[in-house]
């Protein structure tokens, strides 16, 4: 028999794990973001130039979000976990030693790896928080990607500091590299071997798995409505992180100091709401929240691109931030809520990919839009799609698990 105690205890180093790494990965993101100037004048490029290298990261990260599912499914999440950490660590040196060494291409190129690794750990801790989160019972999933937004608060903060004393830059990311090789593997060894694997044929009458596996899920109106909903939310939180500090010098007049510490308030309020929302979800359920979160996040938004004064648009990206915090954290568990262990992966594998594909590849686009009609104006997409998520939020409903849906694939590798 197994003894509850010891598995109450693995349970919650698995937990630690996963809330260290994100939080590792928040710092290591934050501080490239921080580093970008630096970097920009040591390779000597102008900006057009200095987009062409950021076009590594976006590469990296889209290729590690679209394979990440289906190596979960195939080999488990702590085998993809343990590869996406390998490649930050890779791509956080190479960047150090293109900056170092001032090559455009070498950043590049570690901009890709780090993309890269970034992606595939994502999706992978999607899967393993989905699987933690039903063994407890309770949400993990805000707070782990709260853990995120803490390291990107922590990040900025040590690169503005760094920076502010002209600490090079090629030692401050091989330092942060360091970081996270150490949280890599902690994290590893915590995590159990086999969550979210699928054999290659189930009983559902030789159904297989991979790509197929992933595509069939989104058969379910209910997930399609999710992911709506995730793409929504995502793309509300990838448009501040891409433009809100250009957003408020070109369209509100401040200084670039003054758009840069907006956005650490954005990145605060979004770190206190995944942090505090758990209580929340427990009373009033996924959907009431989140439907009040799109609210919320709208409200800012509106505020931002209609108001006249610079200090109330800065003051109400908080209301940005806080709204937009559980969207992607909450409509990811809903995803994997009433089903077994392997259609659950497969079903948080595909949402979390639709989200990180919001986050990553729409926000950018709003730059042709902002062209045409302003950066403020080309805001109102963002607003427009929070209020159709408000609509629709009536598909985060729980439903009642099934007992199979109980016992992740990753509970006999547990004691």
């Amino acid at each position: 028999m197994k003894n509850p105690q010891v598995m109450d205890a693995t349970i919650r180093r698995w937990r630690a794990a996963l809330f260290l790494f994100m939080l590792a990965t928040g710092v290591s993101m934050a501080s490239w973001v921080a580093r970008t100037p630096a970097v920009r004048d040591a390779l000597e490029v102008s900006t057009g130039s200095m987009g062409l290298v950021l076009f590594g990261l976006s590469i990296g990260s889209m290729a590690g979000v679209l394979v990440s599912g289906g190596l979960v499914r195939k080999h488990g999440g702590r085998l993809v976990i343990t590869l996406g950490a390998g490649l930050l660590v890779a791509g956080l040196l190479v960047i150090a030693s293109g900056a170092a060494l001032e090559v455009s291409g070498g950043v590049f190129g570690g901009l890709a790896l780090f993309g890269a690794g970034m992606g595939l750990a994502e999706v992978a801790f999607n899967i393993e928080g989905a699987a933690v989160e039903r063994m407890l019972g309770r949400p993990v999933l805000p707070v782990l990607h709260g853990c995120f937004s803490l390291g990107t608060v922590v990040g900025a903060l040590l690169g503005m500091g760094l920076t502010a004393v002209r600490f090079p830059v090629g030692w401050h990311l091989a330092a942060v590299a360091l970081a996270v090789a150490a949280a890599g593997v902690w994290t590893v060894r915590a995590v159990p071997a086999g969550t979210g694997r699928e054999p290659a044929e189930t009983g559902d009458g030789g159904r297989t798995g991979g790509l197929r596996a992933q595509a069939a899920v989104w058969r379910d109106r209910r997930l399609v409505l999710i992911g709506l909903i995730v793409l929504a939310m995502a793309f509300a939180e990838g448009s501040a992180n891409d433009w809100l500090p250009l957003l408020m010098v070109d369209g509100h007049g401040t200084s670039a100091t003054a758009g840069s510490l907006t956005f650490m308030l954005f990145a605060a309020a979004m770190t206190t709401g995944r942090f505090t929302g758990g209580p929340l979800l427990v009373r009033y359920g996924p959907a009431a929240v989140v439907r009040a979160s799109a609210v919320v996040a709208a409200v800012g938004v509106a505020l931002v691109v209609f108001s006249s004064s610079a200090p109330l648009a800065g003051a109400a990206v908080v209301l940005w931030g806080l709204g937009a915090s559980l969207g992607f954290p909450v409509t990811v568990s809903a995803a994997g809520e009433g089903a077994g262990p392997g259609d659950a992966s497969a079903r948080v594998a595909a949402v979390s990919t639709a989200g990180y594909a919001a986050f990553l590849v729409g926000p950018p686009s709003l730059g042709f839009l902002a062209d045409h009609v302003g950066l403020r104006n080309a805001m109102l997409v963002v607003l427009v799609l929070l209020g159709g998520a408000a609509l629709i939020t009536g598909a985060l409903r729980r439903r009642t698990a099934s007992p199979a849906a109980e016992v992740p694939a990753a509970q006999s590798d547990l004691v």
